[in-house]
This record gives C-alpha cells, sequence and structure tokens, in this order.
C-alpha cells in the first residue's frame, strides 16, 4: 500500500496531461552547482574568482538575497523540483526517498516533458544517492560520476568511521578528468546535437561538495592564506536558545578535530580552489550554449541547493537556520525578459524556480505549487516585491527572511531575529527586544500552517534499482 497522502497534497499530485510540442518555446538551461554558497564575486567575494558565473549574472538577473528552502542536499532538491515546502511533504532530510512516499507527484522535469519539451539531466539534479532518480522524469540521463573514494585520503588525521567525503586536497588530475567532467561533456555534446523538440537540460555538478577535492592547478591558483577563514566569533552562541544551539552542535566533532590540528585554512583553501574548479566547468557547458545554435532561445537558471559554514557559530556544513547555511547564488537569464546587469535585493527562495519556468515557457499554470513566478523581478529587479524566502530545517523549524530580517522559531516555539541592515553577521539576537515585537508578528504571519509528519524514510522500503520500483517492508504491494 501506498502511503496515505496527506489532504493539503491531494491536489497537487495529480499527474499533469501531455502537450504537444511547440518550438518556438524557449529552452531551458537549468544549471546547478552543490553546496556553494555566497562565495561568488558578482556577490561581492574577493576570492573565490568565479568570472563564468559572474558573466552569467552580467547577462540577466542576479539575485543578491536568494534563499534554499532548506539547508540540506534532499529536502532542498526536492522541493526545489516538487515545488512544494517540506512542511507540505514531509521530507526533511536525506534519509526519505520522495518517489515511494508520493508516486503521482509531477516534478519539474516531468512536467516539462509531459508538455512536449525533450528533458535531459546529468549529473546531480535530485539527491545523488541511488532511488532518488527515477527514470520516468527523463528522456534521457548521464549518470553523476564523483571523486569519492574509499581508500588512500589526503588527511591523515581522519577517525577510522568517518564518512567518505570528510576528505580535502589536491588531486592530480585536469579539469575533466575530476568526476564532474563527464557530465560537463556529456551536456556538450546534448548541446551540439540537433534537437526536434524545445528541451529542458538539467546539469548537475557536484563540486564544490565535501570531499573537497579540486584539480592540481585550480588548487595551486589559491595561494595559502588567500582564503579568508570566516570569523568563529567567541561567545556568538550565547544568545542563541537551545534548539538552535543543537543545530549548530551537529559534527562539532568534526569542526573542532580541524581545529585542533590547525588545518582550517587548508579546509578554506580546498573549497575555495573547489568553486574556482566548478565556476570552470559553468563556462565550459555556457560556452557550449553561446557556440550551439540555441544560444538565442534558451532560458539559464544557475543555482546551488544550500549554503555552508566554515566555523560561524561554531559549526561546519550546513544543517542550520541562519543565513549562511542558505544564503546561495541565484542568477536566470531569460531571452526577452531580462535586461543585462540586472539586480535584485528581493528575497527570493528557490521554491519559486518551478512556477518561474512554468511562466516563461508559457506552459499552463500548475495551481498546486506553493511558489509564485519570478517573473515580475526578472522584467523589473527593483518592483515591489511583498513575499519573504522561507526555509525549513526538520519538522517545525523555521526561517523566515525578509529584505532585512531573518526571524527563527523553532518547533518548541525558541525564536531567533536579526537585522541585516546592521548585523549581517547574526551576532546579535534581537528576539527579547520587546521593541522588536511587531517586526517578529509580521514575520510569524508567513510561517506555514502547518508541519507533515516525516515522510516515510528508506528503511521502510525495499528498492529494486533494476526496475526502479519500490516496495514496503511487510507488506507485498510495490509503489
Amino acid at each position: 500500500m501506498t502511503r496515505t497522502l496527506i489532504p493539503v497534497l491531494a491536489a497537487a499530485l495529480a499527474l499533469a496531461g501531455c502537450g504537444e510540442p511547440t518550438m518556438d518555446r524557449p529552452n531551458v538551461l537549468f544549471l546547478s552547482v552543490d553546496d556553494m554558497n555566497d562565495w561568488v564575486g558578482a556577490l561581492g567575494d574577493e576570492t573565490a574568482r568565479t568570472p563564468n558565473i559572474d558573466r552569467l549574472a552580467e547577462r540577466g538577473v542576479l539575485f543578491t538575497n536568494a534563499h534554499a528552502t532548506s539547508p540540506k542536499c534532499n529536502p532542498s532538491r526536492t522541493a526545489i523540483l516538487s515545488g512544494l515546502r517540506p512542511s507540505t511533504t514531509g521530507v526533511y532530510a536525506n534519509a526519505e526517498w520522495w518517489k515511494p512516499n508520493f508516486p503521482e507527484m509531477v516534478v519539474l522535469p516531468r512536467y516539462f516533458r509531459n508538455h512536449g519539451y525533450h528533458v535531459a539531466g546529468g549529473g546531480k539534479v535530485f539527491h545523488h544517492t541511488p532511488g532518488f532518480n527515477p527514470p520516468d522524469s527523463w528522456d534521457e540521463y548521464s549518470e553523476l560520476v564523483t571523486d569519492l573514494r574509499t581508500e588512500n585520503f589526503l588527511i591523515p588525521y581522519r577517525r577510522p568511521n568517518h564518512l567518505t567525503s570528510f576528505d580535502w586536497g589536491p588531486l592530480d588530475k585536469s579539469v575533466m578528468e575530476m568526476g564532474d567532467g563527464a557530465t560537463v561533456r556529456w551536456a556538450e555534446d546534448f548541446l551540439s546535437r540537433e534537437h526536434g523538440k524545445p528541451f529542458f537540460l538539467a546539469v548537475g555538478l557536484f563540486q564544490p561538495h565535501l570531499p573537497f577535492y579540486a584539480p592540481r592547478a585550480s588548487y595551486d591558483s589559491v595561494g595559502p592564506g588567500e582564503a579568508p577563514v570566516p570569523v568563529d566569533r567567541p561567545g556568538d552562541l550565547d544568545d542563541v536558545p537551545e534548539s538552535g544551539r543543537k543545530m549548530a552542535a551537529y559534527r562539532v566533532a568534526d569542526l573542532e578535530l580541524i581545529l585542533e590540528h590547525d588545518d582550517m585554512d587548508e579546509v578554506v583553501r580546498s573549497y575555495t580552489a573547489c568553486i574556482r574548479h566548478a565556476d570552470t566547468l559553468v563556462g565550459r557547458v555556457l560556452n557550449a550554449l553561446d557556440e550551439s545554435r540555441y544560444g538565442d532561445n534558451t532560458i539559464v537558471v544557475l543555482w546551488s541547493d544550500h549554503g555552508y559554514h566554515f566555523g560561524e557559530k561554531h559549526h561546519l556544513t550546513k544543517n542550520t537556520l541562519w543565513e549562511r547555511s542558505s544564503r546561495v547564488p541565484l542568477a536566470i537569464v531569460a531571452p526577452g525578459v531580462t535586461r543585462p546587469a540586472g539586480r535584485s535585493s528581493r528575497p527570493v527562495g528557490l521554491l519559486n524556480l518551478y512556477p518561474t519556468l512554468i511562466d516563461l515557457c508559457g506552459l499552463p499554470e500548475k495551481t498546486d505549487l506553493e511558489g509564485v513566478s519570478l517573473r515580475p523581478l526578472l522584467e523589473d529587479p527593483d518592483a515591489e516585491w511583498r513575499r519573504p524566502a522561507i526555509m525549513t530545517f526538520g519538522r517545525g523549524n523555521h526561517a523566515v527572511r525578509s529584505e532585512r530580517y531573518r526571524y527563527i522559531r523553532y518547533a518548541n516555539g525558541e525564536e531567533e531575529l536579526y537585522d541585516h541592515s546592521t548585523d549581517p553577521n547574526e551576532w546579535t539576537n534581537l528576539a527579547a527586544d520587546k521593541s522588536f515585537a511587531h517586526v517578529i508578528a509580521e514575520h510569524a504571519e508567513w510561517l506555514p500552517d502547518s508541519d507533515a509528519p516525516g515522510a516515510l524514510r528508506k528503511g521502510a522500503f525495499e528498492f529494486n534499482p533494476e526496475t526502479y520500483s519500490w516496495k514496503r517492508l511487510e507488506e507485498t504491494e510495490e509503489q
């Protein structure tokens, strides 16, 4: 038996009807990088050196206040590709397959496929482990190749029980010998071919995800000490409620191990090198598009699934509701809609990408989506925009980011409030200051009305990768 869907999803999961291909519709290049925070030249970072992301941003609209819907890979990507919040689906973690929980869900690539597009994907689009990328979403797919290893790690002080991803440093490989090179070669080939339909092409790079392995040339381009280590301010957690401190404590042993070995400079250097490497790969895909017959009629969207901490608030990786975990690069180029060098400071979430692409491509409106089209901001980056960005991590824990403030409410009612006009590092929690009660009340109005129970996890299903089917354990009916 399939899981009973919560009522709010009933309408959301109906299959869309098929449409006829229309060649005058624009193509879509849906280009993503993994775990890349806002260390991007176009967003003001002077170290990362991202000339290719920067030149893409110059072609259209760069959103300078863009945020992930969840600060973790699977819930973030599931929200982007389903158009539904984690609080609606219950997909809060990496261990929850969306497909067997919601077998009728029409995800973004499937919607385009149903409406006449040739839909192709490569690399990491959905979460990258087996079971997250059902083949019925695609006409063709190039599987992700990573640089993960199970032995011969570069970091000598790794604990024996560490995840294989806990490693960093240079590999003696060229740019295209790295794992993402296979995805980029496939994308270049795709763009060189003639297509009889408009296409939706998703290209998902694994860089700069852990392990922070960069090709030697990218690593050597970052001098020792060139990439500044973020500030871990002593006492920063003193005004943070217990729920926030618990989130910060996740993987704190890894952070303290790095600090014990005085290795944070090297970690940040390697991550910065991975960003430069990812930017080089983005440039190759953009060059392939420019050299193809499709450059003038292709919408380009570049996004990252969430941000990343390197010691801020004494935390490593993502998995928090603070700015560092959620702020991401987001750039959109839409021929005939955007103008060059657009910059929007309006708060936007990646949940808005699904309805935005439907709108820009002239596809039938999908009324069950929880985001809204960003088209008004693509046409005028300074247009009035009353909606904040909303983030969720775990059941009942949410952040609301407006143009000026970040408000956090945890499941137990604990709160945080930060004024980004005076406190961009979120060092002073204003939630206890009664003079900000009206600000909290205004932001709290945007919190989700309900929080779905967690979706059934992978352990509840038996997955057959050959047939890409699921069976509920202790039951006999396949999902």
